[in-house]
């Protein structure tokens, strides 16, 4: 039995795949993006979308998303086509940080995962006198899935008085908290420093293998998450190449996908250098 396999009994999910792309394209605005694309996502795989500014990886999010309709091919999200199940998915857009004037607390950053869609901020109190039984149960739920990202010593602090990865951490928690079967998060990882890049990384792999989750995590630079991600999707070239990160970040493979020579390069820690002409992404640097 392999490992996969083994991750699934545990946490008792179907075999059904979570993301299923099939010969899949996307046109907008009479411009065609990205076409021929073949994607398959298990349940518990963490997975990287890489690729150069304007080649489609946000496209490829909206489609998923069921905010783009795709021109060709097949998509299949959670087993339905995309938008009927996205409550089952918890997505983080790119963000700027937090300013440090902003004083709501993180637990309650968390909590509009929640229900801030129809309520706005919450007001604890008034949810207290009204339905006790329901805000106890509210407030034990926050309380999991904050200690489930680590954040249970800073959840009471002002958003803006946490550091970058607290507040990444604080996020990840809002996301969780209705318990997705999908997690898209759209560079989490932008603008932290090395160290919360690593921590980052290796609490979204612990979330992967102990919920069951299946992770899309679009990134510039692949090397903070390398030794952590299952599979990596490369967006360029006008379509995508799926696979395993030491099948895909190779240059006969990307190449092939730029239609120009590019190298591949390893420093003596492993991190990726990819070398072409101008307009290949400098994110492997």
């Amino acid at each position: 039995m392999t490992m996969t396999q083994v991750q699934r009994q545990a946490v008792q999910v179907p075999d059904e795949p979570v993301v299923q792309l099939s010969a899949a394209a996307a046109r907008v605005g009479g411009n065609d993006i990205w076409s021929g694309v073949n994607i398959t996502v298990q349940h518990g795989e963490f997975v990287a979308i890489l690729g150069p500014n304007g080649s489609g990886k946000s496209t490829l999010l909206k489609v998923l998303l069921g905010l783009q309709p795709v021109a060709e091919g097949a998509v299949r999200v959670l087993g339905s086509p995309p938008g009927r199940r996205n409550r089952d998915i918890g997505y983080l857009p790119q963000r700027r940080a937090f300013s440090g004037d902003v004083r709501i607390r993180g637990v309650d950053i968390v909590r509009l995962g929640l229900d801030g869609d129809r309520w706005g901020t919450p007001l604890p109190l008034l949810s207290r006198l009204l339905r006790p039984a329901a805000y106890r149960a509210r407030q034990e739920q926050i309380a999991r899935v904050i200690e489930l990202v680590g954040a249970s010593g800073y959840a009471q602090r002002p958003i803006g008085q946490c550091s970058g990865g607290e507040q990444q951490r604080l996020l990840i928690a809002q996301a969780l908290i209705r318990r997705p079967r999908l997690l898209v998060l759209d560079e989490p990882l932008d603008s932290l420093d090395v160290p919360s890049q690593a921590g980052i990384s290796a609490l979204i792999q612990r979330v992967c293998r102990e919920q069951g989750v299946a992770v899309l995590l679009v990134a510039h630079d692949v090397n903070p998450i390398l030794s952590y991600l299952d599979k990596v999707v490369y967006v360029a070239g006008g379509t995508a190449v799926a696979g395993r990160p030491a099948d895909v970040i190779t240059a006969d493979t990307l190449t092939r996908l730029y239609g120009t020579p590019i190298d591949v390069l390893h420093d003596r820690s492993g991190r990726l250098v990819v070398v072409g002409q101008r307009d290949v992404p400098a994110e492997h640097h």
